[in-house]
């Protein structure tokens, strides 16, 4: 959600901050600001709206210094307003406070400092962070170190912090508890992000805070600390995907660069998973590099709850129905934040499934404490790494789908299918469920699908005619049975998201149950109807919706002739086995999205009131 930079070092740390919060635009917010130290004191600028109006404001007279933090607004706390923006700054305008999280007991406190004389200039719970500093720097004698450390210790909730102050000239101080904090290492230049994008163009070495670790920052180096002041060791992390990975490379949009990336994304995922030096037979054919889970285990496994939200939990659906397939484990799916008020019994021979892209996701990371608490193995199936997700779970899966700067997932929803599908075929095997025979045959087909991507890719006519025909349609369904109802899900939630169309998806045999209501002459209704099991049905549903005058785009195998009677327009994808067609059928409704929300002029990257990185209950 809210996104922070700061640097020290021997540049200009305002140009260097400002273009990290323009890498950090893809999280979502609404407001923009930064602070810069120098031998004149602390320069705090901000706007509310995008940085560029942040920008045009410092044309004039951008702050000069080498010291400075930077931070984009997600409003929780107040509305949207310069007022509102951070940095915050404390009574005597000497520190400034950035800010990422909530403070669950702001108000307690702020009743508190009110009481001490604070005056307060905004809405949010951030400022009482500067105020409780300052107190804390009055009574402890320009210690800030300790004075940041008594702060912490008083809120309850979440941050990401990082505090400029002008009684340390040489370093600033940053922590970290429930909300993604990073440290990036340079030559005579030290940085610290909440994602690795913003300082990516400057070291790919990078410190993963965790929870209640607190750090200074200088030049030099860092100093890392617990919040009773005890030093910490600490290893850094190469990230391997560089910066250019970050940028729009002649694309108009982020999110369509990461649609044409899933051909590239799959084949990595596939090369990585699969050894093809070994034999067809081999038990060892497929393999998780992070796993930490032993085949004994594995073995054992009698029940697997996937737990996500959003895109995720649609891939958990899908997953759902292949892990049962080729598993034979009962699998149920989750939406995480009502997954947490579940009554569960321990249980070692359940797994506990999260998947999720970011790592951070709040009601994901909290689904998977209460399953650690309650003693459930667990794994999960995540994009970034050493999120926090990541490092609490006993194992990951990671994605490799590279950054998603888009706001609206495309390649890791794709990443996060095929990653289950190859989990799949590894339990199925494992159980004996799938022979080595059956495993090569599923692996070869599963292989061809990077190819048909890219056929897909080169041929979107139809789709664009679909956008061009329906962009000012009022509202959209989109319907499917077995392996596609969650694309349906999953297709009428990016047409909400980027291109603001009221749209729902159901299993088209319950639309007769309530949706077939809605269904007049103005109403586009997408079919999935692919070769296979459904078919038939499909049909069925198609020629209910035509009788009520809707206007049906279909999505059809190659091949399907007899489909355009029934249909108005008619999107192909290349014909596969059934059950890996949802890869497949993935890329048309994020085409079709995009496409349509292009037509309409809407900013596809950055959706309003959207975030790319959930990290609030």
């Amino acid at each position: 959600m809210c996104g922070i930079i700061g640097y020290i070092g021997e540049k200009q740390a305002a140009p260097i901050i400002m273009e990290g919060l323009k890498r950090l635009e893809y999280r979502g917010y609404d407001s923009a600001g930064i602070a810069v130290l120098n031998g004149d004191g602390l320069s705090v600028y901000k706007e509310k709206g995008k940085i560029d109006t942040l920008t045009a404001s410092l044309k004039a007279h951008l702050p000069k210094g080498i010291l400075g933090i930077g931070h984009v607004r997600w409003s929780t706390h107040g509305i949207p307003s310069k007022t509102n923006a951070h940095p915050h700054t404390d009574c005597k305008g000497k520190l400034a406070v950035v800010h990422n999280g909530i403070i669950e007991n702001f108000q307690s406190l702020k009743q508190r400092l009110l009481k001490e004389g604070h005056t307060f200039k905004s809405e949010t719970d951030t400022e009482v962070i500067a105020h409780l500093i300052e107190g804390y720097l009055t009574k402890n004698r320009g210690d800030l170190s300790l004075a940041v450390r008594l702060t912490l210790k008083e809120l309850e909730g979440t941050y990401a912090v990082a505090i400029l102050c002008e009684d340390l000239p040489q370093s600033f101080i940053a922590a970290r508890n429930g909300s993604p904090l990073i440290v990036g290492l340079g030559k005579g230049e030290s940085f610290i992000a909440s994602d690795t994008p913003a300082i990516l163009k400057h070291t790919r070495e990078v410190i993963i805070l965790d929870d209640y670790q607190m750090v200074e920052v200088s030049k030099d180096g860092i100093k890392l600390t617990d919040l009773e002041g005890k030093s910490l060791s600490y290893k850094t992390t190469r990230i391997e995907w560089d910066a250019q990975q970050a940028e729009k490379t002649g694309f108009p949009h982020f999110m369509l660069k990461e649609i044409y990336e899933q051909p590239q994304v799959l084949q990595r995922i596939l090369r990585l998973s699969i050894n093809r030096k070994l034999s067809t037979a081999s038990p060892d054919l497929i393999s998780f590099e992070n796993l930490n889970i032993s085949k004994r285990e594995f073995k054992r496994l009698n029940r697997i709850i996937i737990q996500a939200c959003g895109t995720s939990y649609h891939a958990g659906l899908i997953g759902k129905s292949i892990l049962e397939l080729f598993t034979n484990i009962p699998t149920e799916v989750e939406i995480s934040s009502e997954f947490r008020y579940r009554r569960l019994l321990a249980d070692e021979d359940t797994l506990i499934l999260s998947i999720t892209q970011s790592g951070e996701t709040a009601d994901t990371l909290l689904g998977l404490r209460k399953a650690k608490y309650k003693s459930f193995k667990t794994l999960s199936i995540c994009n970034v790494l050493g999120s926090t997700v990541a490092r609490e779970s006993d194992g990951v899966i990671y994605t490799h789908a590279g950054p998603e700067i888009g706001v609206a997932s495309t390649k890791a929803y794709t990443a996060q299918l095929a990653t289950l599908y190859l989990l799949a075929i590894y339990l199925g095997s494992l159980k004996g469920w799938i022979v080595p025979k059956i495993r090569e045959k599923l692996l070869v087909e599963l292989e061809r699908i990077p190819n048909l991507m890219q056929e897909l890719i080169n041929g979107q006519s139809a789709i664009i005619n679909c956008a061009q025909k329906y962009h000012g349609s009022r509202d959209f369904l989109f319907l499917g049975r077995g392996l596609h109802y969650p694309n349906a899900l999953e297709g009428a939630l990016k047409l909400k998201e980027i291109a603001y169309i009221h749209s729902s998806g159901h299993p088209a045999g319950e639309m007769k149950h309530g949706p077939i209501a809605l269904i007049d002459d103005k109403m586009p209704v997408v079919c999935i109807a692919t070769k296979g099991e459904t078919y038939e049905k499909m049909l069925s549903n198609i020629q209910e919706v035509k009788a009520r005058k809707g206007i049906v785009i279909a999505i059809a195998n190659q091949g399907d002739e007899e489909i355009k009677r029934y249909v108005d327009e008619v999107i192909y994808i290349p014909e596969t086995e059934e059950d890996f067609s949802p890869l497949l059928v993935a890329l048309p409704m994020q085409l079709l999205a995009y496409h349509i929300a292009a037509k309409k002029g809407c900013e596809i990257d950055q959706p309003r009131n959207l975030a790319k990185s959930v990290t609030v209950e």
